[in-house]
């Protein structure tokens, strides 16, 4: 069932705290209706249609101080005897409920009103201000208006680093989850035993020092040695700069980063496929790579989807330690416009609400992928570092 439809459910079904419910709604009609009106507003102070609005929340606030004195006066025998209570399904019922309704859409017609055309009506004024604002709203709307190229362009640069390292990171750690559950066959010489062993090794080695160091110090060495190689084959600093740039380290950076942690996610869902059937696989004359390729691995990557597809909301919002090394990301961005206009509330406002999107509209989508693909949808994992 979606939003719509539970929202439909609700309005059509008897409530037993109707009275008290809608009275905090009218309140808060009132209550924003105090506004001054802005040059958008559609309602005017001393108009017919707002004082009519404005009488219909008052009779609504009376009517539930009387039910409420009634019930303090009856009690338990309230549903008795008080002329306010009404048997759910009953027309009294239905055209309480209808006014209950009605209230809170003149409620909402004030919020639209005051609230909604106001902030619309103080974007307009402060986007066109010549000199940024005093007040905290005014001036992130204006430095946000006045900077939405530099953070589009964080924007695109997050989205870049966080969807290509998880793509990257992803066939990686299939090839290293291999290396890790390599296991000894009676048919393996002195070579291949060495060889999985050293593999296997590795892949230990490695996942127990990324996921033990963070990631922002992994990007500055990363950033740095890659620079020191460059700058020791000769080239100089303009030629080292063009192969090796921030971003290109970066998405280095955070594809080896992200890969320690999918070959474990991906390790977790091989090992809970049963054992059997990697068993009934060797057993039809299949190799240890054939049964992990045909009948194991399939199983194994499609338990863990849900887990694998959440990495890329990680990486989406720890891709902002990069900006260290230079990456010019949303977080990157957000510090180069707090410096232009030397404030940082706002700024760092901006930055969160857009970070906040990007990992909602993320996750919807992974949900959606993972449903299609027949996965079981699991919460969100923390971050990685």
């Amino acid at each position: 069932m979606n939003a719509l439809s539970r929202l439909i459910a609700f309005g059509r079904a008897d409530h037993r705290y109707v009275y008290l419910g809608t009275s905090a709604i009218a309140a808060a009609g009132l209550l924003v209706s105090q506004q001054n009106p802005t040059p958008l507003s559609f309602l005017i102070h001393g108009g017919l249609v707002q004082d009519a609005m404005w009488a219909i929340l008052w009779i609504w606030l009376v009517l539930s101080a009387a039910a409420l004195v009634t019930k303090l006066m009856y009690g338990r025998a309230y549903a008795e005897k008080s002329p306010f209570a009404v048997k759910p399904g009953t027309p009294a019922a239905i055209c309480l409920r209808y006014l209950s309704l009605f209230v809170a859409g003149i409620t909402l017609i004030f919020i639209i009103d005051r609230i909604v055309l106001g902030t619309v009506a103080l974007a307009q004024v402060s986007a066109a201000a010549e000199s940024n604002p005093t007040g905290f709203l005014p001036s992130l709307i204006y430095m946000t208006a006045r900077s939405g190229d530099l953070f589009l362009h964080g924007i695109g640069t997050t989205v870049g680093l966080a969807t290509f390292g998880t793509i990257i990171a992803f066939f990686l750690s299939i090839l290293f989850v291999f290396l890790r559950i390599q296991q000894f066959d009676l048919i393996d010489n002195d070579a291949v035993r060495f060889a999985k062993t050293v593999g296997r090794g590795f892949a230990k080695f490695y996942s127990t020092v990324v996921r033990g160091t963070p990631m922002m110090v992994q990007g500055a060495l990363i950033f740095y040695a890659g620079y020191g190689v460059l700058l020791g084959l000769g080239l100089d600093t303009g030629q080292a700069n063009e192969i090796w740039s921030a971003f290109t380290a970066g998405l280095v950076t955070i594809s080896l980063n992200s890969t320690a942690y999918m070959m474990e996610v991906l390790r977790g869902g091989i090992e809970s496929v049963d054992p059997g059937q990697a068993e009934a696989a060797r057993s039809l004359g299949l190799s240890q790579w054939q049964a992990m390729r045909k009948v194991v691995f399939p199983q194994g990557v499609k338990n863990a989807i849900p887990a694998l597809t959440n990495e890329l909301i990680i990486n989406m919002k720890d891709s902002s330690v990069l900006s260290i090394i230079g990456v010019f990301d949303l977080m990157y961005a957000t510090t180069t416009v707090a410096g232009i206009y030397y404030r940082q509330m706002e700024v760092y406002c901006v930055a969160m609400v857009v970070y906040l999107v990007l990992t909602l509209v993320a996750g919807r989508l992974l949900e959606a992928f993972g449903r299609k693909l027949g996965a079981e949808a699991t919460s969100t994992l923390l971050s990685s570092n």
